[in-house]
């Protein structure tokens, strides 16, 4: 229905939600970004076919606030996490009404809006896509891959204290955020400097 959703009372990933629906005019949804993709599952279904590193790549994950519109057979089902602390010798009742399937392949950019520690609104934007890469896991899910994504993780997103939580626009909506942020008068938008482009903190001998 074109409603942002967004997990764990997260505001700013809402908000950062519904830019991405305006700037795009469709569906989007809010991913964690702290889960790996397994070293077997890289070196049988991504190297050698893809042009990206294994640490240019990662899982995009939530329980299940991805729109159905965006999985390629998504189903409805339970919280898996949840059914096992709270209902874990039972049939599954209170968690019930996640969306679970694998999030369709293509183009995406991942970016978010936040306000740091000091109350001072900061902006990423990165764009890459989804892989056609099965995840074998459950959740809504996709195998992402972003180029430099490992020094993009370290400079930007631990370094400038950004949640674990980003928002997913799909297609390459790079150009149209970056202005949007600009005209929200967004002093630092970061992004995900090409090899060879040192951020600020980075160690250009390492």
């Amino acid at each position: 229905m074109g409603i942002p959703v967004a997990c764990e009372v997260d505001i700013y990933g809402a908000l950062s939600e519904y830019i991405g629906t305006c700037v795009t005019g469709a569906s989007v949804t809010l991913l964690d970004i702290n889960n790996s993709v397994p070293a077997d599952m890289y070196n049988e279904s991504i190297k050698g076919k893809f042009d990206y590193r294994h640490n240019e790549t990662f899982m995009g994950f939530h329980c299940g606030n991805t729109p159905m519109c965006r999985l390629t057979k998504g189903t409805m089902k339970y919280q898996l996490i949840m059914k096992r602390g709270l209902e874990p010798d039972g049939e599954p009742d209170i968690t019930r009404g996640t969306l679970e399937g694998d999030i369709a392949p293509g183009e995406i950019t991942f970016y978010r809006l936040q306000g740091n520690a000091d109350s001072v609104l900061q902006s990423y934007i990165a764009q890459g896509e989804i892989l056609p890469v099965a995840t074998q896991s459950f959740g809504g899910i996709g195998v992402f891959a972003i180029p430099e994504m490992n020094r993009f993780y370290r400079h930007v997103l631990i370094e400038d204290g950004y949640p674990h939580h980003g928002a997913v626009a799909f297609g390459h909506a790079g150009k149209a955020l970056y202005e949007v942020f600009k005209y929200l008068g967004i002093g630092k938008i970061s992004f995900n400097q090409p090899k060879g482009c040192y951020y600020k903190s980075e160690n250009p001998f390492a």
